[in-house]
């Protein structure tokens, strides 16, 4: 599959995602993607915030795909079984701990973190560094969601912050996960 076969849902993480985020740079490159909106970034509703994710997924014209980072990872594992059928595939990146209570900002606490296997193809890209969630508990979301685990090495949350504007290297391996779909 490529980029121009798919909807491509992007689906950001706490805080939405600003415009140098790797997230934003290939919402504007790649023609089909579109991003997810919800009411608040800085405080969010995930029951709300996935009722909306299934909601685009349904007003698609073609397959979908989903790029989520972040929270938005667990925002796609939360809507997962309405997802199912119309989502071909979810590209996850650096989802948090959110069972980790001293990791979570207080804008996401006793949020707890979705176990059920995703009914689409999926992989997992998590860094040995990221500060809101081991490496170790990422390898045990990925096996909980039925996801391929990708090892980012050193790369702290995949984020602007921790150097990843372009991620010309995701967006290789976001291409590898379209053509096995």
């Amino acid at each position: 599959m490529r980029t121009s076969d798919c909807d491509i849902l992007i689906v950001p993480g706490l805080g939405g995602s600003g415009p140098d985020h790797w997230q934003s740079r290939w919402e504007r490159q790649l023609s089909t993607a579109r991003r997810v909106h919800q009411r608040d970034w800085d405080a969010p509703d995930l029951d709300a915030w996935a009722e909306r994710v299934g909601q685009e997924a349904l007003g698609a014209t073609r397959p979908v795909v989903i790029v989520a980072h972040g929270l938005g990872a667990h925002v796609v594992a939360r809507a997962a079984s309405a997802l199912a059928g119309r989502v071909v595939g979810a590209f996850l990146v650096a989802p948090p701990d959110l069972d980790d209570a001293a990791r979570m900002p207080e804008s996401v606490a006793g949020l707890r973190v979705p176990t059920a296997k995703l009914p689409f193809a999926s992989v997992l890209i998590a860094s040995r560094t990221d500060p809101w969630c081991a490496y170790a508990r990422a390898a045990e979301i990925a096996e909980a969601w039925g996801a391929p685990l990708v090892d980012a090495g050193e790369a702290g949350h995949l984020d602007t912050e921790a150097g990843y504007g372009p991620w010309p290297e995701g967006l290789m391996r976001f291409a590898g996960f379209l053509k096995r779909l």
